[in-house]
């Protein structure tokens, strides 16, 4: 049998790094995200008599002869995680790709989290709930792992559409955002997604900004407080289809989010940003964690080529999207439709 997967990715609007659960739990975070059409696919073929791993980005593969040996050295430690999290008997072939490039910082991770484990549990006769598997995807980030922990991520992915996500001691609180579908397509005409060139994040500014939270730096509360209660107007301004405010907003969170660390806007970043601000965007900010990745700029629709020319010449990459109401589905060849 053959098991197939898709979860999409997200761009956030405003209130990355309160989703963390060291923030939240003691703050209350905010995060506003909608997913997009580019995704995650992995594909599950069943009957093999060893377990084959495989990343068709960065054309990894890894054999073990059964699940015995699923050691987490570095080389496809999320479909390990996954299948020690779901184990199915016998011997099994999975295959991940990506739409977007290495790096991008649009949720890939949780993505393939989430489609590993729709994909395994369907391979199991399980079924999950959406928050089920995106509770299951943080966990087997943040404890199977032992990584950061980001949690709007999983949501998207497995949820879709217009998010705002409160998270806090006692969980996360959804909240699905009423933007139509023309207001999702008027959206999209005001936006130019553009990755950088360079992949987000690292270990490193993660342990900066969390000492500083930690050691009660002034500048990094206040900036970490600033992100949240910026994410909190958002979701009213979504559905407002104000876009000109949210551009104000997201220029605001942005401008807060650089306060965390003096590396999270990169000089391929600042390039972009100056160039496209000149061009007519109205604000931007980076997705997720910053430090690298995608920057999601807000433009006029008259303005939106010339401002994509203008990142372009500033050498970034113009990635192609839509927005999408769908999150998560899992299909099997036998299925005459999809189920999510």
């Amino acid at each position: 049998m053959t098991v197939h997967s898709r979860a999409p990715l997200r761009i956030d609007f405003a209130g990355a790094w309160t989703d963390l659960p060291w923030y939240a739990e003691r703050e209350g975070g905010t995060v506003v995200n909608a997913a997009i059409t580019l995704s995650v696919r992995v594909d599950f073929l069943l009957g093999d008599r060893r377990i084959r791993l495989h990343t068709e980005d960065t054309d990894d593969h890894v054999t073990v002869e059964s699940s015995g040996h699923l050691a987490y050295d570095g080389k496809r430690d999320r479909h390990k995680a996954a299948l020690n999290m779901l184990p199915v008997t016998g011997g099994i072939e999975i295959l991940a790709r990506c739409d977007a490039p290495l790096g991008a910082d649009l949720g890939e991770s949780a993505s393939l989290d989430t489609a590993l484990l729709a994909g395994l549990a369907r391979c199991r006769q399980e079924e999950y709930e959406p928050t089920e598997l995106a509770d299951l995807g943080f966990m087997l980030e943040s404890s199977e792992l032992g990584l950061t922990g980001w949690r709007q991520n999983h949501y998207s992915a497995a949820m879709g559409g217009f998010l705002q996500l409160e998270f806090g001691r006692q969980g996360v609180a959804v909240r699905r955002l009423s933007v139509s579908d023309e207001a999702a397509r008027e959206l999209s005409e005001h936006l130019v997604i553009v990755h950088t060139g360079r992949s987000h994040f690292s270990s490193q500014v993660h342990s900066r900004v969390r000492h500083a939270y930690d050691a009660g730096d002034a500048r990094v509360v206040a900036a970490m407080r600033s992100i949240r209660d910026v994410a909190r107007q958002v979701g009213d301004v979504a559905e407002a289809a104000d876009w000109r405010r949210l551009a104000r907003l997201m220029d605001e969170s942005w401008g807060n989010q650089r306060l965390l660390d003096d590396t999270m806007s990169t000089p391929a970043m600042m390039q972009i940003e100056e160039a496209v601000r000149g061009a007519g965007a109205w604000g931007l900010k980076a997705t997720g964690a910053g430090a690298g990745g995608c920057l999601v700029i807000v433009c006029p629709p008259v303005a939106r080529s010339r401002v994509a020319g203008a990142a372009m010449a500033s050498g970034g990459e113009l990635l192609e999207f839509d927005f999408t109401a769908d999150g998560l589905a899992v299909w099997s060849q036998k299925d005459a439709t999809q189920q999510s």
